[in-house]
């Protein structure tokens, strides 16, 4: 019982995150809720607390998912700059996949929330900073490996990184064709690789 509980529970939540990525807190209601969780109102509360609960919870959730998938490119590289190169190259293919938006549901849940929805806004504020660190991170062992030049800061690449990140994703919102955004997605890897140095490269 406990197993089918925790199954029920994961895949509501799954469901939760799709409407909610697709749109928006402000915009979901809780009919939306109970029609695509397939639960009653009483259930939705005794499971979760409130919709701003649900709603947070599905943040965590897209925010574990998201951090595993870098996690899952840098780890596939000795090179952790040429790690960020082709998780830039993955994100090139986001009008390839079906997805409720193909904007970062982090970035929507920024310009969206406001005063009312202050716990909510702090967690996105912290999952945002927590990628950006990522991002520092792995220029910061770049450095260390020697791979990158070390007069560079780590910090301000991290965040023109996550910057860069963020206008992608929104660009392939659009109504673009799939390779315009393989196309920035690849310009954008480059001028990372373009920071390798090259007796690095030779050696490795």
């Amino acid at each position: 019982m406990a197993r089918a509980t925790l199954h029920n529970r994961q895949e509501s939540l799954d469901r939760a995150l799709q409407l909610f990525w697709q749109k928006g807190f402000h915009a979901t209601s809780l009919k939306d809720i109970e029609k695509a969780l397939d639960m009653r109102p009483g259930s939705i509360y005794a499971a979760f607390g409130s919709k701003d609960g649900l709603f947070q919870e599905a943040l965590d959730y897209y925010a574990r998912n998201a951090m595993v998938e870098l996690e899952r490119t840098l780890n596939a590289h000795s090179s952790p700059l040429l790690g960020l190169a082709a998780y830039l190259r993955l994100l090139g293919g986001l009008r390839d996949k079906e997805l409720p938006s193909r904007a970062c549901m982090l970035v929507k849940s920024l310009l969206e929330l406001g005063e009312r929805e202050q716990s909510a806004l702090r967690k996105v504020e912290g999952m945002l900073a927590g990628m950006e660190t990522h991002f520092t991170n792995s220029f910061t062992e770049s450095q260390r490996l020697g791979e990158l030049d070390d007069q560079l800061d780590p910090v301000r690449l991290g965040r023109r990184l996550q910057a860069e990140v963020m206008g992608l994703r929104a660009f392939a919102q659009r109504d673009v064709d799939s390779g315009a955004v393989h196309d920035i997605a690849e310009d954008m890897a480059l001028s990372l690789e373009a920071l390798y140095i090259e007796g690095v490269a030779e050696t490795n």
